[in-house]
């Protein structure tokens, strides 16, 4: 019997960098020395106060439906981020909490999008936006950036890119991929832009907290009033308190929009997970002190990683300045990524993702959220494999 399948579904290209993963546990399943630079979590443990605040929840049978958006408490410890950081103000049904910040970019895009509408993508790209896009029958439309300018798009590549149909412009800064982070004026000439054109911005800033050589972040909604009322901020506490598995996301937007994705969210997930929404508010709000050591090890991993990298022959890389991602540039190899990355695994023991799968073919992604030990023995590994290739 042919089953039927969804025709949108069916052409969704699976999630590269879970596939990996998951390839490289299961090789490490058989007795293999794998060392793994695909995940994209922090190796460190969630703070012990957040997983404190979880089971004292668990505890007191906190284990029912919450609101569909999000626990009142949360709410305002997330008002209270917002405030803190970035002097935003707003109010509680502005605030949509979700299963995850791809659960925030999935509602966002699902909410402002009609069939036919432009979804502008900046490339390199986190590889679930255009398969969002496609979702919501939205076209995507690829802005490309390359190592030659910092792997940031130029407000006359966005500009050239609007069209009538463009419903809004996404900007992941620190960004996945490639680390990179726009600085404050890059990013108020692109809102700037938006605003003129009145296109939404939806800004990922799941990365916000996690940056080197002093560098800054910037969201577009600080600049102004009138750039607020175009953006979506979409986050979560994965990253920066590794809190990957616990699927906390939240997004800030504009009542109409929040409004829609509330109602989306009440009919496909309703409310996150009860007592992980009770860690993430001890989370927000306590303790923010292990980050100073969680970066202080990152840049460590970084800039050893920069330097076994470009001291490859053939192998060059883009000095990342937020996440904890490389992406080194492979092409003068002679492969492709898929076929690099799949020798790689297979002749080295070395797992890393295709750059083919967030837009770039010339590129591979290495996390270096793994221990210095692992990424000394896994690039030294990718130096011989290099190496065999001349």
């Amino acid at each position: 019997m042919e089953y039927p399948v969804c025709s949108k579904v069916a052409s969704l290209t699976p999630s590269v960098t879970l596939a990996i993963s998951a390839k490289a546990k299961e090789l490490k399943s058989q007795g293999l020395d794998v060392i793994g630079f695909g995940a994209g979590e922090p190796d460190f443990d969630t703070p012990k106060h957040i997983k404190d605040a979880a089971v004292t929840a668990l505890n007191n049978g906190f284990t029912k439906y919450t609101p569909s958006s999000g626990t009142p408490e949360l709410k305002q410890a997330i008002i209270r981020k917002f405030q803190r950081d970035q002097g935003l103000d707003y109010d509680p049904k502005q605030i949509i909490v979700s299963c995850g910040g791809k659960h925030s970019c999935f509602n966002v895009i699902f909410s402002v999008c009609n069939p036919g509408d432009e979804v502008i993508i900046p490339s390199p790209y986190w590889l679930s936006y255009p398969e969002m896009a496609v979702l919501a029958d939205a076209k995507p439309v690829i802005i490309p950036a390359s190592d030659g300018n910092g792997f940031k798009v130029t407000p006359d590549q966005l500009k050239a890119a609007i069209t009538d149909k463009t419903r809004i412009f996404i900007l992941n800064s620190p960004g996945n991929p490639t680390g990179a982070v726009y600085t404050p004026e890059e990013i108020r000439a692109l809102a700037d832009i938006c605003l003129e054109k009145n296109v939404l911005i939806m800004s990922d800033d799941i990365y916000e907290k996690l940056l080197y050589d002093g560098v800054s972040h910037t969201c577009p909604a600080a600049f102004s009033p009138e750039h607020k009322a175009i953006t979506i901020i979409v986050h979560g506490l994965a990253k920066a308190y590794s809190m990957t598995g616990w699927r906390i996301g939240f997004a800030a937007a504009p009542l109409p929009i929040a409004r829609a994705m509330d109602a989306l969210q009440s009919h496909s997930t309703s409310n996150p997970t009860s007592f992980a929404q009770s860690g993430a508010v001890a989370a927000l709000d306590g303790p923010q002190d292990h980050l100073d050591g969680w970066m202080a090890e990152f840049d460590k991993r970084r800039l050893r990683a920069l330097e076994l990298l470009n001291n490859m022959k053939g192998i060059s890389c883009f000095r990342s300045q937020g996440a904890f991602y490389l992406f080194p540039k492979i092409s003068d190899t002679g492969m492709k990524s898929q076929e690099f990355c799949e020798k790689l695994l297979e002749k080295a023991r070395v797992a890393a993702v295709p750059g083919a799968a967030f837009g770039s073919d010339d590129h591979i992604r290495i996390s270096y959220a793994t221990s210095l030990a692992n990424i000394e023995k896994g690039l030294e590994r990718m130096a011989d494999f290099v190496s065999s290739l001349t």
